[in-house]
């Protein structure tokens, strides 16, 4: 029979750490659930607070299970820098894009908003695995994180797309996004005036009226799009619905990562 740990060892702290960790996590969960359908955009910035997941490990554990065993609220999104987003594929309907300036914020301090990007959202979507690539200089030294979940992703793409992680109100903010494979894009009206996209009945951030749009022809679901080998420069993504991420790895590596 083991004797419990005593007060002020090694044990006792690392069972106290492991505790925090779990009662943060599930706490952390609750919030995220309760706030996300009221309209405020919330988010982690990876880009500028990426490391500090680093200590907490065990928090990020109890994270990455409860996202293994189902839908969590995952309303985040990553500016200030760019990172790399791929996926062997998706195919999602309630499909619009937009181009437009948003604000992006950098390390001194400052933010900008001439740096034109695309805005591309779905009201339902399925992707086939997730690799994100955000780099991050430490001391001036390079280093990479790395978010995977899925299937891998291979390139080129496999042929057949099969889809493994669903997700909701899901969109990006793009430099660049493209397909290595075929894409199919269904009932679409491309030339739409951006603040006509609708995408699950709301405007797409900084749409205005008379610019590029991407939209929906009517009919049911909207639009639909189905990509093969996406890969996308982006400055922010964001599951305002749900999420499943099977298998999600968080880790960090030495270097600029240039694939998972």
């Amino acid at each position: 029979m083991t004797s419990p740990s005593r007060p002020g060892s090694a044990g006792h702290r690392l069972a106290r750490l492991r505790a925090a960790g779990v009662d943060g996590a599930a706490s952390w969960n609750r919030r995220m659930l309760g706030t996300a359908h009221d309209g405020t955009r919330r988010g982690t910035r990876w880009g500028r607070g990426a490391f500090a997941l680093v200590p907490a490990v065990v928090a990020v554990g109890a994270l990455g299970a409860a996202m293994q065993q189902g839908a969590l609220a995952a309303n985040f999104s990553v500016t200030g820098e760019p990172f790399t987003l791929t996926s062997n594929g998706v195919s999602g309907t309630g499909f619009g894009a937009i181009v437009n300036t948003p604000a992006v914020g950098h390390a001194d301090g400052t933010t900008t908003t001439d740096t034109g990007m695309a805005r591309v959202g779905f009201a339902s979507a399925g992707l086939a695995g997730l690799c994100g690539i955000v780099h991050q200089d430490i001391a001036g030294l390079p280093y990479s994180l790395l978010l995977t979940a899925g299937q891998s992703v291979t390139l080129p793409a496999p042929a057949t797309l099969a889809t493994d992680i669903p997700a909701s109100d899901l969109y990006f903010q793009a430099t660049e996004l493209k397909a290595s494979g075929s894409t199919t894009l269904e009932n679409a009206v491309i030339g739409q005036s951006a603040d006509q996209v609708m995408v699950a009945g709301k405007p797409l951030t900084g749409a205005l009226p008379g610019g590029f749009g991407l939209g929906s022809a009517g009919g049911q679901g909207g639009s639909s799009v189905k990509l093969v080998g996406l890969r996308a420069t982006a400055y922010d993504a964001e599951i305002a619905g749900s999420l499943v991420l099977p298998q999600l790895t968080i880790r960090v590596v030495g270097g600029k990562a240039t694939a998972c």
